[in-house]
């Protein structure tokens, strides 16, 4: 019977190997919120291969117990799937502490040493997944410290991969020297840059139903787009201390370099020659390159809108302004919410916007991406008033993933009354469960070698130099664009509304 080797690829790629997990950084947030968690839920699901330990690298003293006992705290509260005893004794078994400074090279001889061991309990095993949740001034040192004591280097008939959590560098020289220095380090096939806005299941659903459904992938095109909204709203300010780090980031370099340039790269990518990781990626890499890029601040001004929050309410509890903040500069010119009229520069989505958003201390949390459809010609139905014309399909990102189509439909009675309704599918309800969390399948994936999720080295180079274009007009011109203001608890400030009215249209309510 003739085999079909596609179909094999699929299949292989859901099966994640045997592992010794490395985290750098354990004793830090990313560890016990969501990275200890995922691996749990793993193993609640079944999915966890067998022999999988978790090593977790730090600087602070601690015992095995201690360490595992503070993730045990964090999983009762966090785990997705509720916290069971007898699985988490025997998930925890697996878990261990090596305590050692980053920059200590001893550090690494002993767990070299603590790695051969279990290659040597688990039967031969030698296969090595480093996690640099570390903060990212020390990605330098976890990673030539490793190469300096082979770590690297793949032992026996295994493999040894690298996480890079971002930021991805903070612009583009930085990006490429960090990227220079994992490729000194690692091949780049055994890098894997994380976005976990690629692990959420609806952002994995755009290309299937982009390119599995007849009816939508004839129309996604700018013979029947007419624009194209993404937005990611955060209900929340500077909480946690973060203040000091998002006032060296951003709203632009934070989450738009990254997370939203990703799921645009998704939205407006050609059909891939294969679902390999490579043959997914080279057509992304392609769309960041076609992006139209600004070489003066007048421009940007045009296309970008940065404003801060004020004081204001969100949720019906006073909220302070963004320079009111802790650990943020009284004078900052650092922008909480960001707007930007993205053009597309290619046979596909000529004349097609893409507008993209992203604010602090709005009304609510979500992420969704809209794709508006222009209206068809106004001959039978022109003089009928109704609220909305355009068909409108949403993507909900989060919190409540899912897909709907907003279409005209009669209103049922003797008179022709058109009114818009919604076609709706919900992840949770259609399928009976909730989706898992996007580090789940993103670990699943590095175990299993996957990069088709993460992001490869020239596509974090190239989305850095259409933002570096931006900070630049921002920071380092003579005469930059004015900072807005919105109230905190707002959908933005007015000049983001005007940024569409000029070309008739309105951000989509959510």
């Amino acid at each position: 019977m003739e085999t079909n080797p596609f179909r094999e690829d699929l299949v292989s790629r859901l099966s994640p190997q045997p592992c010794t997990i490395v985290i750098f950084g354990a004793t830090g947030d990313l560890t016990h919120r969501k990275l200890v968690p995922a691996l749990y839920n793993i193993a609640a699901d079944g999915d966890l291969p067998p022999g999988v330990r978790v090593v977790g690298f730090a600087r602070r003293d601690k015992s095995d117990e201690v360490f595992r006992a503070e993730l045990e705290n964090a999983n009762r509260k966090l785990s997705r799937q509720g916290h069971h005893d007898e699985l988490w004794a025997n998930f925890s078994r697996s878990i261990r502490y090596h305590r050692s400074e980053f920059q200590d090279l001893e550090g690494y001889h002993s767990l070299a040493k603590l790695l051969k061991d279990f290659d040597a309990q688990n039967g031969g095993t030698c296969n090595r997944l480093f996690y640099l949740a570390s903060a990212p001034e020390f990605f330098d040192d976890i990673l030539l410290h490793l190469k300096e004591s082979a770590l690297n280097e793949a032992a026996g008939d295994g493999w040894s991969r690298v996480v890079v959590e971002k930021p991805f560098g903070t612009d583009l020289p930085t990006a490429q020297h960090l990227n220079s220095v994992v490729n000194l380090t690692f091949e780049e096939s055994d890098t894997y840059r994380i976005d976990h806005y690629l692990g959420k299941e609806t952002a994995q659903n755009i290309m299937v139903l982009r390119f599995a459904n007849a009816i939508f992938e004839p129309l996604w095109n700018n013979r029947h787009i007419d624009h194209v909204q993404i937005t990611c709203a955060e209900n929340l300010g500077m909480t946690g201390g973060r203040g000091g780090y998002y006032d060296k980031s951003g709203a632009l370099r934070d989450m738009v370099q990254n997370h939203l340039l990703q799921l645009l790269s998704l939205v407006a990518m050609e059909q891939p020659t294969d679902l390999s990781a490579d043959g997914v990626r080279d057509e992304k890499v392609k769309v960041l390159r076609s992006l139209r890029r600004w070489s003066d601040p007048a421009e940007v001004a045009s296309n970008v809108v940065r404003a801060q929050y004020t004081a204001g309410a969100v949720d019906g509890q006073r909220a302070a302004a963004y320079r009111e903040e802790d650990r943020v500069n009284p004078e900052s010119m650092t922008e909480s919410y960001v707007a930007l009229r993205i053009l597309i520069d290619n046979w596909r989505w000529s004349g097609v916007p893409f507008y993209v958003r992203m604010g602090k201390q709005l009304p609510k949390k979500a992420t969704e991406i809209s794709v508006h459809f222009k209206e068809p010609p106004p001959v039978l139905f022109n003089v009928m008033p109704v609220t909305a014309r355009k068909n409108v399909l949403v993507i909900r990102i989060q919190p409540e993933e899912g897909i709907s189509l907003r279409m005209l439909s009669k209103i049922p009675g003797p008179a022709l009354r058109m009114e818009p309704v919604k076609m709706d599918f919900h992840y949770k309800t259609s399928f009976g469960k909730a989706s898992p969390e996007a580090y789940e399948r993103l670990l699943l994936d590095a175990m299993a070698g996957d990069a088709t999720l993460f992001a490869r080295r020239d596509e974090v180079e190239t989305a850095w130099k259409f933002i570096d274009d931006i900070e630049h007009a921002w920071h380092q011109s003579d005469e930059p664009p004015p900072m807005a203001e919105y109230p905190a608890g707002s959908w933005g400030p007015k000049e983001a509304d005007d940024l569409l009215q000029q070309d008739n249209r309105v951000w989509r309510r959510i």
